[in-house]
C-alpha cells in the first residue's frame, strides 16, 4: 500500500518543529530540506533523462561526496526516523516530499506532488562529475555561464533560472559547508521574494570582518 502524504507530511513538519524547539535561534531544518530537495534533483540532464530525484542516489558515492552536497546528511539523517515509520516510502520520494512540506509551511505555494519514484540501490548510475551548481567561478563572468551551463543541462530558461535562485529567501550559508557565512533575508524561515527585494533595494559592499576578526573566507558581499 502506499504511503498516506498526509501522516507523512504530519511527521516531517514534527522534526522540523522540534528541531527548531531545540536550537532556539530562529532557524529551522525547513531551508535544509529545500535544498536537500534541489539537490536531488538538481543533477538532471535533459538530453538523455538521466540524473535527477529517482534513486535517491545522494545517498552513496560519489553524489554523497559533491562537495555542493557537503552537511545534507544531516538533513538525510534527521528524516531516518520518517522512512523507518513509512517503509513502503522510497528515499527518492521522501527527500523531494521533505522540500515539497518545508515550501509549502513556510508560506510557499501549494507544490503538486506525485509519489513513485524509486531507490537505486548504489551510486554506479551517477556522474562521477559533480553536477550541481558551485557558488563562485573565479568571475562575474565566468559564474554566470556556470549558472546557465548548469541550468540550461536541465532544461530551463534565464527567466526560471532567476525565478529558482529566489529560493534563497530560505535558509543560510554555512562556513563548514559552503565556505560563506550568513541568512540570505532577515527572515530566512519564511518562503518569499525577499532575496530578491533586498537585492534590489539594499547597498552591499565586501565582508571584511567577522565576529571581529578579519574575514579569511571566500569573496562575500553583504549590506552595507
Amino acid at each position: 500500500a502506499a504511503a498516506d502524504l498526509n501522516k507523512v507530511r504530519e511527521s516531517i513538519v514534527d522534526i522540523i518543529e522540534s528541531d527548531a524547539e531545540k536550537r532556539g535561534d530562529g532557524t529551522s531544518l525547513a531551508g535544509t530540506y529545500i535544498r536537500l530537495a534541489w539537490h536531488s534533483c538538481g543533477t538532471y540532464q535533459k538530453s538523455d533523462n538521466s540524473g535527477g530525484s529517482d534513486g535517491a542516489r545522494m545517498r552513496f558515492h560519489p553524489e554523497a561526496n559533491y562537495g555542493a552536497n557537503a552537511g545534507l546528511d544531516v538533513a538525510r539523517n534527521s528524516l531516518e526516523p520518517v522512512k523507518a515509520k513509512f517503509p513502503e516510502l522510497s528515499y527518492a520520494d521522501l527527500y523531494t516530499y521533505a522540500g515539497v512540506v518545508a515550501v509549502e509551511e513556510s508560506g510557499g505555494p501549494k507544490i503538486p506532488f506525485a509519489a513513485g519514484r524509486t531507490d537505486a540501490v548504489d551510486g554506479s548510475t551517477s556522474d562521477p562529475k559533480d553536477r550541481l551548481p558551485e557558488a563562485d567561478k573565479g568571475s562575474r563572468k565566468g559564474t554566470i555561464q556556470h549558472v546557465r551551463d548548469i541550468f540550461g543541462r536541465m532544461g530551463f530558461t534565464d527567466q526560471e533560472i532567476v525565478a529558482l535562485l529566489g529560493a534563497h529567501a530560505m535558509g543560510r550559508c554555512h562556513t563548514d559547508r559552503s565556505g560563506y557565512w550568513g541568512p540570505w533575508t532577515n527572515a530566512e524561515t519564511t518562503f518569499s521574494n525577499e532575496y530578491f527585494r533586498l537585492l534590489v533595494e539594499e547597498r552591499w559592499s565586501p565582508k571584511v570582518t567577522h565576529n571581529g576578526k578579519p574575514w579569511t573566507g571566500p569573496d562575500q558581499y553583504e549590506d552595507a
